[in-house]
């Protein structure tokens, strides 16, 4: 009895499909939550009808209405409407989670095709005429950064450490890692900083002078990999792949390119197939 009195007196969580969709929302990136709201509100307008009275049918038919895409963006979006619904009814906001019971589409894994060959990557960095730029590329590379973590960083990340340094990266889902880098990398990350950056300057600045944006980072990797020859639709994260694969070809174990790379589960590393103390997987590679 006295569960079910607690339970009453429990305030609502939302108050509306908008209030439920802003508490979803709250805390993720910028850039996922542009993404998950348009999913969001693509859902709601095809279904039109509020969440509390949303049936599996509805899901179903959002699913086919994604069939016109590439299997991997159905599935994101997918992926985007099933989390909504099951934040839904985490709050209590819906009696049922009715997207728990409609499968996401079968994605083919492309991971091998997005890999860029070790002598690729160098002279992709090599060929860069912008020190700056070359600089974003290395560390993309050497310390396998997603282009938000590289952009956020400022000059306090960076401490040295016996004759290199370290980087503090504040990655995805809140969780802080500490990269070891190698002298060269450290070296020229040192060569980009100008006399009067404090330690809270961006460690990779516009030509406006504030922080670089990702999307303009995306951009820099484009250009650089058409400038070497690369075919494809090149983005930074394929920085990233090249990071894992390359490390763990080279004899990195494992677990200390999950903990490098910040990746949740050893399952996710082990897609491109404990570490010694103050050792990262950068300190593998050559560069």
């Amino acid at each position: 009895m006295s569960e079910i009195i607690a339970a009453a007196t429990v305030p609502a969580q939302a108050e509306s499909d908008e209030h439920l969709i802003s508490l979803w929302l709250d805390g993720r990136s910028r850039h996922t939550r542009r993404a998950y709201e348009t999913d969001a509100r693509a859902f709601l307008a095809l279904t039109a009808r509020p969440l509390r009275f949303t049936t599996v049918g509805d899901v179903q038919v959002y699913r086919a209405s994604l069939a016109a895409l590439a299997p991997a963006s159905q599935a994101r979006k997918l992926s985007a409407v099933k989390s909504l619904l099951a934040y839904a009814r985490r709050l209590g906001y819906v009696a049922f989670d009715v997207g728990s019971v409609v499968n996401l589409p079968t994605v083919k894994n492309t991971l091998a095709e997005r890999i860029i060959p070790e002598a690729s990557v160098h002279r992709l960095i090599a060929l860069e005429p912008s020190q700056r730029n070359r600089t974003l590329l290395l560390l993309l590379y050497a310390a396998g950064l997603r282009i938000s973590e590289a952009c956020a960083l400022r000059w306090r990340d960076l401490q040295a450490r016996d004759d290199a340094g370290q980087l503090t990266v504040f990655g995805k889902g809140g969780k802080t890692r500490v990269i070891p880098l190698p002298q060269s990398v450290w070296g020229e990350l040192q060569a980009v900083r100008l006399k009067d950056d404090g330690d809270d300057a961006p460690v990779f600045r516009s030509h406006k002078g504030g922080a670089l944006d990702p999307s303009q980072g995306h951009r820099i990797v484009a250009a650089a990999a058409k400038r070497a020859g690369i075919k494809g639709s090149v983005s930074a994260h394929w920085l990233r792949h090249a990071h894992a694969s390359h490390a763990l070809d080279r004899g990195a174990p494992p677990h200390l390119v999950q903990s490098t790379l910040g990746h949740a589960s050893l399952s996710t590393t082990s897609r491109y197939l404990h570490a010694r103390p103050g050792d990262s997987s950068a300190r593998y590679l050559a560069v």
